[in-house]
């Protein structure tokens, strides 16, 4: 199998270079997925801001095709309340009160924040699809910053997410106006051991959430997440890139990913190896809560290559 290669580029309109807005206020088997993972070619990049060494080996900026390219918006959830004391002690993270953990005040914060943000930028309008992780600090980031405004009772619309969902204590939002959510199982946190990284069962979540789209998920409980078995960094890497690859399939141009510190961390630290440091050290630093990085997978073509 060829192997997908990062290229830094410098900010080249064609390629939409890597923006960062820090706002501080071989995978389980068991795993079934309705889509198939074809691996991008060597010719695909994953690309982001910043001078390096261009893929032909020389200093300077890529060219590449618009219509080869596909803009990726990265999002790590807003705070939660198991990040509150797990940052500080890592073995805090085992405390089963944090099950599928919610969003703190101050992650609601971050949410409001990064939801002026995105539409301040444009960057709202332009966003075709969101994806976000199946649980419930990362939807309800998904709803609150992609989301339509508070939501009014209609018989023909279903509200995005209802009021105080996951104790919230916040308004319903509406589902108008805003980009289709779709759940996807492969971009989960690190899998195993921590209570605040199972989910609960999806008809719980499609009560929470009755606008965003639970279907590409099989089975009502949580069969990933076991107890006393932790997925190792190598089979979160590899879910990573499969999630990776099977983003390439799809038709929307310009997509959100709501999701998680360590999956991103692990997913990007196989990028940017062919690259100088900087490159590198761009691309697998962890994501703060509510941090938003833009980035493009770019379709790479050949001299020997024609359409």
């Amino acid at each position: 199998m060829s192997a997908i290669t990062v290229t830094a580029t410098s900010s080249v309109t064609c390629t939409i270079s890597l923006s960062i807005s820090t706002l501080q206020s071989s995978f389980p088997s068991s795993l079934r997925f309705r889509c198939a993972f074809p691996l991008l070619s060597r010719r695909s990049a994953l690309c982001f801001s910043g001078l390096s060494e261009s893929m032909d080996g020389g200093a300077g900026p890529s060219l590449f095709p618009l219509h080869r390219c596909k803009t990726i918006h990265l999002v790590r959830h807003g705070q939660g309340i198991h990040n509150v004391e797990g940052d500080k002690n890592y073995n805090a993270y085992l405390n089963p009160e944090y099950f599928d953990a919610h969003l703190t005040p101050l992650g609601w914060q971050q949410v409001d924040n990064l939801r002026k943000h995105v539409h301040a930028s444009g960057l709202m309008k332009r966003i075709d699809l969101v994806i976000a992780s199946p649980l419930l600090r990362t939807l309800q980031t998904a709803a609150g910053v992609f989301g339509g405004e508070d939501y009014t009772d209609r018989m023909d619309v279903l509200p995005l997410m209802v009021a105080n969902a996951g104790n919230s204590n916040r308004a319903a939002i509406s589902s108008v106006n805003c980009p289709p959510i779709v759940a996807v199982e492969f971009c989960r946190e690190h899998l195993g051991i921590h209570p605040c990284d199972k989910r609960r069962s999806i008809s719980e979540y499609q009560f929470l959430f009755p606008a965003i789209d639970f279907s590409l998920i099989d089975g009502d409980e949580d069969i990933l997440w076991k107890a006393n078995v932790r997925e190792t960094k190598e089979e979160l890497a590899a879910r990573g890139l499969k999630f990776m690859n099977w983003l390439w399939t799809r038709k929307e141009k310009e997509i959100a990913i709501v999701t998680h510190r360590a999956f991103l961390f692990h997913t990007l630290s196989g990028f940017g190896n062919d690259n100088r440091s900087l490159g590198k050290k761009e691309i697998s630093k962890h994501f703060a809560n509510c941090e938003l990085r833009s980035v493009v997978i770019a379709d790479r073509l050949d001299a020997s290559t024609t359409d």
